[in-house]
């Protein structure tokens, strides 16, 4: 410091070093204090946030495209495909969204110049304007980044070419993809089911809300992608679809692609193999047909007034629920439904595409003037609920095994001055019978006397009660417990009629078969049950699901629904009555059998008392292995419209699989349809018009 500084000089001197010093400090402290705090957050950034960044990074530097699973397979129970996904090579276009329209027929054109050079001549050539459409440049169908497929099934001289010029065709990509195919021989159809794409099937509940928090992208549904829409196909969805792959393409900052894409490939689906037997389903098949041609063009009194144009069968294993064989005809040809059906094919099999065996479905008329005049797939039983009438009086002790009734024909109920008089089929007067007699000569009367006039005398409507939860019990009036998607419990009609008609018309009616209406696969169900004494099984089409490798991760387990506690000798009282049904269609037959026809009737539109074919039957008689019901609407009497169809339905089953354990083709050589005379009044024409005096006041 100057020693020629004032005193007052020298300290403001000091003082300003003073300030300058601890400014100084403060500058360094703040300095220090920032560079921490960098130091600190660059520290964070990186150990803590790293990884969400890089993900960050690396999203907005790619796209992502799902690319649709591979559909598992679908076979019978000895391995033949049904259902199955064929793997094929596809172009496929990813929009370059500066593409001009010009230059997007031009590539159109070139690639159907290659198309015609290299392709398949056997299928539909492509024209230029099918491309451009396919291409979507305006994003109609397809999102900015979805690839648009435009041609599938390539050669291998088109992937080749492709391939080596790879350059000269931009936006171009070959990818290998499932395409679901289904048997030509159309093996059970509607039980199989068909596919639709997501975005066309949301109406159904398992579809609304599937994307709903599923993170994991190999499992999340895509729009474009098919899925099951009814039948197996539906049913088992979630063990076909197999997972997603995944298409990345890098991109810049404007979302155009600059580089080539990196595949992670979908995942196939689980495979499923069937109960279904081909060649039983398709013997099936084709007996229904024949018999209805011929039912329609035959001569004599018991086709006259048959009209059939359709017929639903269903054949089940009596011990394990295995449903052999399943049809639903006519039927259709399933291939529609590839890549998508037309409006025109659509049309084509409104009245085919679903499964009259489980649900109702209308006749195949296409005016409605017309189809009103028709029954539909659900019938009432007919006397094919006889067995079942006279198990529910023995057990209830309206009468016993040795009851002697007097049938004089009919039975009269009803105040005095309106009586009505219940007939047997061609009055026929059977005189002194007992339960088992009564199921063999189908009389109406015994029913109507014992069972449902007794059932009447109960207090209230506890009879009605006790008859409906007894016909729950053999799988009547409620769902059959098979999973399928739209199974009918059937129509009840008796609660009803009490209401209309009163309780006594009710229970009367319904014992002999004429007051509620079931579908195939409920009679099959019954019939089993009969058959096993009490046994409800439940139906089932799956016999084992493998995984890719051919591993099985689910195996067959039987399912008993419920039983039924009946005596022993009560079982043994309908069997000997069921064993001497007569019945058409089974002469000279290898193997023993119970069975019960049935001609149900009701009016349906302008014409009265139209006669269904009904016929259950169980083989063989002393160890029941297979049950079989088989319902021809409008088909005429049940022993002569469904019987023979039946037959060759055991016969096709003991050909390949064996009644008696061991299959024995060399017996099979199938039946005509039935012809001739009407075997004695203990026959079919025991129950031919069974119900014609149903409405009947006399």
């Amino acid at each position: 410091m100057s020693s020629n500084m004032t005193e007052e000089a020298q300290k403001r001197e000091i003082r300003n070093r003073r300030h300058f010093s601890f400014r100084l400090n403060v500058f360094f402290f703040v300095t220090f204090f920032v560079f921490s705090v960098l130091i600190v957050r660059l520290a964070y950034l990186q150990f803590v946030e790293g990884d969400n960044l890089k993900a960050k990074e690396h999203q907005i530097g790619s796209r992502t495209v799902p690319v649709p699973p591979i559909r598992g397979n679908i076979y019978d129970s000895t391995g033949n495909e049904i259902a199955y996904s064929v793997s094929t090579q596809s172009l496929y276009y990813t929009l370059d969204m500066k593409m001009k329209s010009d230059e997007a027929m031009d590539l159109a054109a070139r690639l159907v110049e290659v198309f015609d050079r290299l392709g398949d001549k056997s299928v539909k050539p492509l024209t230029a304007e099918d491309v451009y459409e396919d291409m979507d440049l305006k994003g109609r169908v397809n999102s900015a980044h979805h690839p648009r497929r435009i041609k599938t099934g390539l050669t291998k001289e088109e992937i080749a070419y492709f391939s080596e010029h790879r350059s000269e065709f931009k936006g171009i990509d070959i990818v290998e993809e499932s395409i679901r195919q289904y048997s030509e021989d159309h093996v059970a159809v509607q039980l199989v089911g068909y596919m639709k794409k997501l975005s066309g099937a949301k109406d159904l509940d398992k579809y609304k809300e599937i994307n709903k928090e599923q993170a994991d992208k190999a499992l999340r549904y895509i729009e474009t992608e098919e899925v099951g829409f009814d039948g197996l196909e539906l049913m088992y969805q979630d063990e076909l679809r197999g997972s997603n792959g995944i298409r990345e393409y890098p991109v810049n900052n404007q979302g155009e692609i600059i580089g080539p894409m990196k595949l992670t490939k979908p995942v196939k689906g689980e495979n499923l193999y069937l109960t279904i037997n081909r060649n039983v389903q398709l013997k099936t098949q084709q007996a229904i047909m024949e018999h209805i041609a011929f039912v329609r063009n035959a001569k004599g009194k018991q086709y006259e007034s048959a009209h059939p144009t359709t017929g639903y069968a269903v054949a089940m294993e009596v011990d394990t629920g295995k449903v052999i064989s399943m049809a639903s005809m006519p039927d259709y040809d399933p291939s529609v439904w590839q890549g998508g059906i037309s409006q025109k094919d659509l049309d084509a099999i409104t009245f085919f595409q679903y499964n009259g065996t489980i649900r109702e479905v209308q006749p195949p008329y296409e005016e409605y003037e017309q189809r009103k005049n028709h029954p539909s797939s659900l019938v009432y039983l007919g006397s094919t609920q006889k067995p079942l009438s006279v198990l529910i009086g023995l057990n209830e002790k309206l009468f016993t095994t040795s009851t002697v009734f007097n049938d004089p024909g009919y039975f009269e109920f009803g105040r005095k001055g309106h009586e009505v008089r219940i007939w047997n089929a061609s009055n026929a007067a059977n005189g002194k019978i007992t339960a088992w007699q009564a199921i063999w000569k189908s009389s109406n009367a015994f029913m109507s006397s014992m069972v449902g006039n007794k059932l009447y005398q109960y207090d209230g409507d506890s009879g009605l009660i006790l008859w409906d939860n007894y016909l729950k019990q053999f799988g009547l009036g409620v769902t059959t417990g098979s999973g399928l998607q739209g199974e009918s419990a059937g129509v009840v009609d008796y609660f009803k009629s009490m209401k209309t008609e009163g309780l006594q018309s009710a229970l009367i009616r319904s014992s002999w078969g004429q007051q509620a209406k079931y579908t195939a696969l409920q009679l099959a169900q019954y019939t089993a049950t009969l058959a096993s004494r009490g046994k409800r099984m439940k139906p089932q089409f799956v016999q084992e699901i493998r995984d890719v490798d051919g591993n099985v991760t689910v195996g067959f387990q039987p399912e008993m629904l419920n039983s039924i506690d009946i005596p022993e000798q009560y079982w043994k009282e309908i069997e000997k009555g069921m064993a001497l049904v007569k019945v058409q269609g089974f002469d000279g037959v290898p193997y023993t059998f119970m069975r019960k026809t049935g001609t149900s009737q009701q009016d349906v539109g302008n014409r009265r008392r139209v006669e269904n074919a009904v016929f259950i039957a169980y083989a063989p008689a002393d160890k029941p292995k297979l049950a079989v019901a088989v319902v021809v609407p409008d088909g005429g009497y049940g022993g002569w419209g469904a019987a023979p169809i039946a037959r060759q339905i055991f016969d096709a089953y003991d050909a390949e699989i064996g009644l008696y354990g061991t299959p024995r083709p060399q017996l099979y050589g199938g039946v005509q349809p039935a012809s001739g005379s009407i075997d004695g009044e203990t026959g079919d024409q025991a129950d031919a018009g069974d119900d014609a005096a149903a409405n009947a006041g006399q």
